[in-house]
């Protein structure tokens, strides 16, 4: 697993989205016009919390989109359920398929598995959330062990208007 610091440039992924385009953060990046990624992991379609929380992603996208940020969204989830939530949900933002769990090892994400001090719908991730500049370069990034304390939609606001005045 790579652990990064803020600053830091991102790893690099390489992953489908249920639109079936593929999303190459390198290539993100060099075809670039200023914009941020505010990249979001989440346990899948099954959990309530994720739901809720992407529904008021939705409900925000025009924040996103008047402040230039590429919104992501990436799970391990299986398919048939993505599909059946984006049928449900009709989020217009991208649903990334972390099949090879190839994201969550290299962006560090927490993996509650087996050996979890406690059961929690059996073995899956946990959300994260990282913000990434024009460059790449990591500007936030939250790891959570569990499903709750994550960042709601307004608070992710609130992040990244701070730190765009704040920016050195």
């Amino acid at each position: 697993m790579s652990v990064f610091k803020l600053n830091d440039q991102a790893p690099d992924f390489k992953l489908t989205g249920l639109d079936r385009k593929e999303y190459h953060l390198a290539d993100m990046l060099e075809k670039n016009d200023e914009k941020w990624f505010l990249l979001i992991y989440f346990r899948g379609s099954w959990c309530p919390a994720c739901m809720e929380e992407l529904d008021e992603l939705e409900d925000t996208v025009g924040y996103f989109d008047k402040h230039n940020i590429q919104l992501l969204t990436i799970t391990h989830d299986e398919k048939s359920s993505l599909e059946k939530m984006m049928k449900d949900h009709q989020f217009s933002f991208p649903v990334l398929l972390d099949e090879e769990f190839s994201f969550l090892k290299a962006y560090d994400v927490y993996y509650h598995g087996e050996d979890g001090p406690y059961e929690d719908h059996g073995e899956h991730a946990e959300p994260a959330y990282f913000l990434l500049n024009e460059h790449g370069k990591v500007l936030y990034q939250q790891r959570q062990t569990n499903p709750f304390g994550r960042p709601h939609a307004k608070e992710l606001r609130k992040t990244i208007s701070y730190i765009r005045k704040n920016l050195k």
